[in-house]
């Protein structure tokens, strides 16, 4: 029994995805065929910074279904069943997450909340916890065994004694504007803190391959400039919006 460690890998992402977001913005506003376009987009003929600069312009004026046509597939481990069961929320996206049917959940790994670490009679708690449940999901495992239940079938009864604390694998894939509106709200001060810490390593990833679509990326007051949580939920990084403004005044 052993804490789990977050880790984010990118696996792959659209190839020429800034060409491939140029041409289908193009198509928007051209007459012409951006199909004669894309040798000269790959070839280097049309440079990569006029490239970006028009696909900022035009997303910075609200226009972002074209960077739908580029996506992002993210192997992810270390992180809990509670983290999964928000992330699979996002629905335009798809997934591929590690069956607790299929894998032996003997001493599994855990994610330890960090406020729970803090207080040593909460954490010594938890991980006592966590041991006696490793240790019933085992007993449990060889009894359906000795009662004729092998291998998954096992498996996919005893897992009921799992906790969400439990570490899960997953794979991920979402085109960009759905990792901006993902980003939008669990980068948010009020987003749990373990899948906030998910969505800041894969922020940071795509930030790096794609700057033009992600340099504005991350909690919703970053690009409003203002809180639109409220008094009550506020994190106190940005202004409140004024009522002035709410009302349109």
């Amino acid at each position: 029994m052993s804490q789990a460690k977050l880790k984010v890998r990118l696996l792959s992402m659209t190839p020429e995805a800034l060409a491939v977001i140029y041409a289908a913005f193009r198509q928007c506003y051209s007459p012409g065929y951006v199909g004669d376009l894309w040798p000269k987009l790959v070839g280097g003929q049309v440079d990569p910074a006029e490239q970006a600069l028009f696909v900022a312009d035009v997303m910075e004026s609200g226009h972002l279904s074209p960077v739908e046509h580029v996506s992002f597939t993210f192997a992810v481990e270390g992180v809990s069943r509670a983290l999964t069961h928000q992330l699979v929320r996002h629905r335009l996206a798809s997934y591929s997450q590690q069956s607790q049917r299929y894998v032996n959940e003997s001493g599994f790994e855990y994610v330890l909340p960090p406020q729970i670490a803090k207080i040593p009679e909460a954490r010594k708690l938890f991980e006592e916890f966590m041991d006696r449940t490793a240790e019933t999901y085992g007993r449990l495992r060889e009894l359906l065994q000795d009662h004729g239940r092998k291998g998954a079938k096992a498996n996919e009864d005893a897992r009921f004694v799992l906790p969400q604390a439990a570490e899960s694998k997953i794979v991920l894939t979402m085109n960009c504007r759905s990792l901006l509106h993902f980003f939008a709200l669990r980068c948010c001060e009020r987003a749990q803190w373990e899948i906030r810490a998910m969505a800041k390593e894969m922020l940071a990833i795509c930030l790096k391959r794609l700057p033009v679509v992600f340099q504005h990326a991350g909690a919703r007051c970053i690009g409003l400039g203002y809180c639109p949580e409220g008094e009550r939920f506020t994190c106190g990084r940005y202004p409140l919006q004024s009522t002035s403004f709410q009302s349109g005044e």
